[in-house]
């Protein structure tokens, strides 16, 4: 009997060593995957890092040495043993849980893939209800074999529906040259993103866009982005230790989130320079009607920068980088209805409201308010500060320096942060309304910026995390015939010393150029509260305008020579007497993109045409230059497109001030109010 327990002993004893190795085994291989995951860190705290991995090694010697030990273990220390090897185990498992929980949020800011839909439009009363309907007609798909929307998918519809067995596939460079003849009954359909109608609702010949069009197919595809994209994958942009540029993209949906793509129509456009080594950091918000090259249209021709956004992130960057001649290192895409939690979960921001603004909430209902002063916002009213424009005097440029504001506010508020928790919350927000070219490891290298800001921040109480320089893009209001969607539209032209302003400092900051020394400076406590001066605000005395046709409709013929000669162009006239009764280019066209003469019409009858060619030459005598005073037409409050209507054709009295004035004619913009 006696024999019989001990055997009983023995066995039960041999089973716990068996388990026991089995669990060290256990233990040391989850360790090791802990170890795995803080090596992934990067180069947060090193030292620490390095110091905490020394002492796992040592516990893993201890574990191996206590289960391979020959001597006998006595049955409480085994359960000691094991106990241990338990808390060991789970200290294991949440620090690597943490890790690949934290590493997976900050990876998915990097977005590997997109779903794309693009749609075939036609007018509504083309009687076209399906693709069946399409016969012996004219398809317009983009040009750009790279786009998604525009050609990729549509060129799988085509396949699958054999849309190219009977119709004509008809290629264009832009989407406003084929709604424009979708408009025209020149094409019977186009493929645009099914999202279009935010591309061209703000134009005042779409502004009823959603009744005179209609969709007859649609389809969804969801792609990688580096098959559509070289800029909006993992960027191989420099370190973040060393100074670089961020471009902010603002994307007003309705919809919470960023796994659809949107064609986000630019009208959020802030440039960033941060120079880690000074904490001090440019920053520009671009006017969404600046007139500026478009880099991924043919030829490059000026157009709003906004359109540029709906040919993709590729082509707004390369826009941006050409005019401001910087390079993007990086991009954030930010939806604003994701702005409303994340300001609400940092609790709210504190900022100095300019003056009482109203808008609609983040779901286009109903009206929040907020008041001029030192205010805490909450999601809701930071919106209405990021996003009215309407109340504006400036229109789109305060509403610019508003979202200065506000990303000022939130930077301030993160040092306030003080748990885990609350900084999961945070990157659960973000995560899912924000999309970004940074790589995991270029994030996780912010961690010592962060720790250097924070530092500085409690070193000066009161003082801004991070010091930002506020950049102004200085420019003038014209209306400009557009090429493509055959409109005159409302541009702004931005000053090219405003721009060169701007330029300087950013390479300044980024450490691309040396600064300019101020050798003096005075200041009277007399002359009230010293304002800080603006980077690109001027004063500037001359502004970068363009010439531009007039309306010659009712002119005699020797007002219409007057005027070319004055302007440097030819025109040529049919018909002789009277007075002119139409032309062959539309008014307010620049007239750098004239080719050939002006043929006017004149009401005289038919005869033979007359040429004029300028005989005066058409740049300005220095004496002329240094007369002409700065002729600026600030933009009216809520400048868009959808006031963009062709101005009055101007009266003879009005034509002879132009002359006066000599190449600049400048037309203002309507002050009626457009709908936000």
């Amino acid at each position: 009997m006696k024999k019989k327990k001990d055997e009983k002993g023995k066995n039960s004893k041999k089973k716990s060593r068996i388990w026991l190795l089995i669990f060290g085994i256990i233990v040391i291989f989850s360790n090791i995957f802990a170890i795995y995951n803080i090596l992934r860190l990067g180069t947060i705290e090193e030292v620490i890092r390095y110091i905490i991995i020394g002492i796992f090694i040592v516990l893993d010697l201890v574990i191996i040495f206590k289960i391979f030990n020959k001597r006998k273990h006595k049955e409480k220390k085994v359960r000691l043993l094991t106990t241990l090897l338990i808390i060991y185990l789970i200290l294991n498992i949440f620090i690597s849980f943490t890790i690949m929980y934290t590493l997976g949020l900050l990876s998915n800011l990097n977005k590997d893939k997109v779903t794309y839909s693009s749609s075939l439009i036609v007018l509504t009363e083309s009687g076209i209800n399906n693709v069946n309907d399409l016969s012996q007609g004219k398809i317009g798909v983009l040009s750009d074999h790279s786009s998604p929307e525009g050609y990729i998918i549509p060129e799988e519809i085509i396949a699958d529906e054999n849309l190219d067995d009977d119709n004509e596939i008809t290629e264009y460079d832009d989407y406003f040259s084929g709604i424009a003849d979708l408009y025209d009954q020149e094409l019977d359909a186009l493929f645009v993103p099914t999202d279009y109608e935010s591309m061209f609702t703000g134009m005042d010949a779409y502004k009823n866009i959603d009744e005179e069009t209609k969709i007859i197919t649609t389809k969804e595809k969801e792609m990688a982005k580096k098959a559509t994209s070289t800029r909006e994958t993992a960027s191989a942009g420099k370190s973040v230790t060393e100074p670089f540029t961020i471009l902010l993209m603002g994307v007003d949906s309705e919809e919470e989130g960023l796994s659809k793509n949107t064609v986000a129509n630019g009208d959020s456009l802030i440039l960033i320079t941060f120079n880690p080594k000074t904490l001090n950091a440019t920053m520009l918000s671009i006017p969404r009607d600046s007139y500026v090259p478009i880099a991924c249209w043919n030829g490059q021709p000026e157009n709003k920068i906004t359109h540029a956004a709906a040919y993709g992130t590729d082509c707004m960057m390369d826009t941006i980088e050409n005019y401001f001649d910087v390079t993007i290192d990086y991009y954030a895409k930010i939806n604003f209805k994701g702005l409303v939690t994340l300001v609400d979960t940092l609790g709210g921001i504190t900022v100095e409201v300019p003056q009482d603004l109203c808008t609609d909430n983040s779901n286009r209902e109903g009206k929040i308010c907020i008041s001029e002063g030192l205010q805490t916002l909450n999601g809701e009213q930071a919106l209405v500060l990021a996003r009215n424009r309407k109340q504006l005097a400036a229109g789109d440029l305060d509403r610019g320096l508003n979202q200065q504001l506000v990303i000022q506010g939130i930077l301030n508020k993160v040092k306030d942060l003080k748990s885990i928790n609350q900084v999961m919350e945070v990157l659960n927000t973000i995560t899912n309304n924000l999309d970004t070219n940074f790589t995991e490891q270029q994030i996780l290298s912010f961690y010592d910026i962060a720790k250097d800001i924070m530092n500085n921040s409690l070193q000066k109480d009161d003082a801004d995390l991070i010091n930002i320089e506020q950049l102004y893009l200085q420019g003038t209001g014209q209306m400009i015939y557009d090429e493509r969607s055959r409109l005159v539209l409302w541009d702004y032209v931005p000053n090219e010393y405003s721009r060169d302003d701007i330029v300087k400092a950013m390479k300044v900051n980024l450490e691309l150029e040396e600064p300019d020394m101020i050798k003096e400076f005075t200041f009277s406590i007399n002359d009230g509260d010293y304002e800080k001066q603006v980077t690109g605000k001027g004063p500037y005395n001359r502004t970068s305008t363009y010439t531009l046709l007039p309306d010659f409709t009712g002119d005699s013929e020797s007002q219409a020579r007057s005027y070319a000669n004055s302007h440097g162009f030819t025109v040529s006239f049919v018909g002789s007497g009277g007075y002119v009764v139409s032309q062959n280019y539309p008014a307010n066209k620049r007239i750098d993109l004239i080719s050939g003469s002006v043929v006017l019409t004149l009401s005289g009858g038919n005869g033979t045409s007359s040429n004029t060619t300028p005989t005066n030459p058409t740049t300005p005598s220095d004496e002329e230059e240094e007369e002409e005073e700065e002729i600026e037409v600030i933009p009216p409050s809520g400048s868009n497109e959808e006031n963009d209507e062709p101005p009055t054709p101007p009266n003879n009295e009005e034509k002879k001030e132009e002359e006066e004035i000599g190449d600049e004619i400048i037309t203002e913009k309507p002050q009626n109010e457009p709908t936000e």
